[in-house]
């Protein structure tokens, strides 16, 4: 079978149609509130940020990492972009956890 070939070769993960969630997840505050200088709680602020914001550092990292082990210079030339992209979206994950923890601590987003 000649068309075989061609459905075997494998795509990176890191693709164009995830470049909106990845700006999403990238730009997207984990308290909008505390962003705008209003120092009020932000109950489903962090969740949001989260639900965005791990499947791309698992997505990009991974492509990443294929793209890395493929070691084709064009593929290791997106496994660079992946990893730069999973790499801006780890300082939000991070800001969102203090934030669960904030809200958790403080008691103000209970139910």
């Amino acid at each position: 079978m000649r068309g075989s070939h061609h459905a075997s070769v494998r795509r990176l993960p890191c693709s164009a149609g995830r470049t909106t969630a990845c700006r999403i997840c990238v730009l997207l505050a984990a308290n909008v509130y505390r962003a705008q200088g209003i120092a009020a709680p932000d109950c489903d602020g962090p969740l949001s940020v989260l639900i965005f914001a791990l499947p791309a550092v698992l997505t990009y990292g991974l492509g990443a990492l294929l793209g890395y082990r493929t070691g084709r210079r064009f593929h290791r030339l997106v496994s660079l972009l992946c990893l730069i992209v999973a790499l801006a979206t780890v300082p939000n994950i991070a800001e969102a956890v203090q934030e669960l923890y904030r809200n958790t601590a403080t008691g103000e987003c209970l139910g």
